[in-house]
């Protein structure tokens, strides 16, 4: 019941950003939703309704963001970001691990939840990006977000009128977003650092430690999870998503199994709260704020999509005949409502990813 009543207490934190007056509040773009801040844990907020969702840590060392949305959103989500800078350091940050009222924390209740009635200071400057794709609802905004922002470090050694915000994936999306080496994107959206092999490890940042883990064939080749260590937050990317069945870009690299491996190695990092709602909290690359229950929910239901496309096509079946065989009409209540990735699709992923003779 306590982790119930915290999350009631997080909607009314969330309303009550979006309400306040002073300065501008999440902007708008023409036919599209307001943005909306959801904090998370101590200093990491979740952003949704700018194509992808988006994480942020916000504190002394400025901000990090994971991802940052669709290229028509990367103004609004870059003066919400503006917005949210002001108020938290207007107003200081919750003690680590703050996540309720029973634990003497008055962040997640108080009506004045970043106030805008306190002249905040200048913004802190944008000081890193990482993307957990080459998605473009997740890699739209790099440019005119890395630009407004501002380099530390080893970094400042170079040309200081030149450096932004530095950008962080996976190799692949690198090599995804300059196919032959002639980039589909504008430089400033490009990777200025890249990794390989299983994870990077960032240096401490806002008072805790960033692990970015590749997973390998998921959603696509360059996967990465980011995991805010100290706040437990994990951002996980398109692979997990709770708005649809996940999608699986092919022609990406993306498979079915390495869903399943990614879900069941997300698994293996959270850690459940007794009883209750709560743990480690998972930002998906879609839908809303989950918990480790949902994702063991999430983990089952593609693994058993899995095993329902392989058990038919062993049988015989071609593809066409396993999309109108209606397996997946348990989940689709809850995951087939997407008019661009219909279930059908799905499946059709699944069938072209499952190795030869499974």
């Amino acid at each position: 019941m306590r982790g119930l009543g915290a999350f009631a207490l997080v909607a009314l934190a969330t309303a009550s950003l979006t309400a306040q007056s002073g300065p501008p509040a999440p902007g708008r773009v023409e036919g599209a939703e307001a943005l909306r801040v959801i904090p998370i844990r101590g200093n990491v907020f979740m952003i949704t309704g700018a194509g992808g969702n988006i994480a942020a840590s916000i504190g002394r060392d400025g901000t990090m963001l994971v991802d940052t949305g669709s290229t028509a959103m990367a103004e609004t989500v870059l003066q919400t970001v503006r917005d949210l800078e002001r108020r938290v350091m207007a107003t200081g940050l919750p003690p680590r691990g703050c996540v309720g009222v029973s634990a003497g924390c008055t962040w997640w209740s108080s009506s004045n939840f970043l106030p805008s009635t306190v002249a905040p200071p200048a913004p802190r400057p944008i000081a890193a990006i990482v993307n957990t794709s080459a998605s473009a609802e997740h890699i739209g905004g790099n440019a005119v977000i890395a630009s407004a922002g501002r380099t530390f470090g080893v970094r400042n050694l170079l040309d200081r009128s030149q450096l932004g915000a530095w950008i962080v994936a996976h190799e692949n999306v690198a090599t995804r977003l300059s196919p032959k080496g002639v980039p589909s994107v504008p430089a400033a959206a490009l990777p200025s650092e890249v990794y390989f092999g299983d994870e990077k490890k960032l240096n401490f940042f806002n008072g805790e430690a960033v692990v970015v883990t590749h997973i390998p064939r998921a959603h696509s080749d360059g996967d990465s999870v980011v995991h805010f260590r100290g706040s437990d937050v994990l951002a996980a990317g398109d692979f997990v998503n709770m708005a649809h069945y996940p999608v699986i870009d092919v022609e990406r690299g993306g498979s079915i199994q390495g869903v399943v491996d990614g879900a069941n190695k997300l698994l293996d990092i959270t850690v459940v709260e007794h009883m209750m709602e709560g743990g480690t909290m998972i930002v998906p690359g879609h839908g809303r704020l989950i918990d480790t229950a949902d994702l063991a929910y999430y983990r089952d239901m593609v693994t058993i999509m899995r095993d329902r496309v392989r058990e038919l096509r062993r049988r015989g079946m071609s593809l066409e005949q396993i999309q109108r065989a209606g397996i997946t009409r348990d989940y689709d209540p809850r995951f087939g409502r997407d008019a661009t990735w219909t279930p059908a699709r799905f499946i059709e992923a699944i069938f072209r990813t499952l190795p030869t003779g499974s």
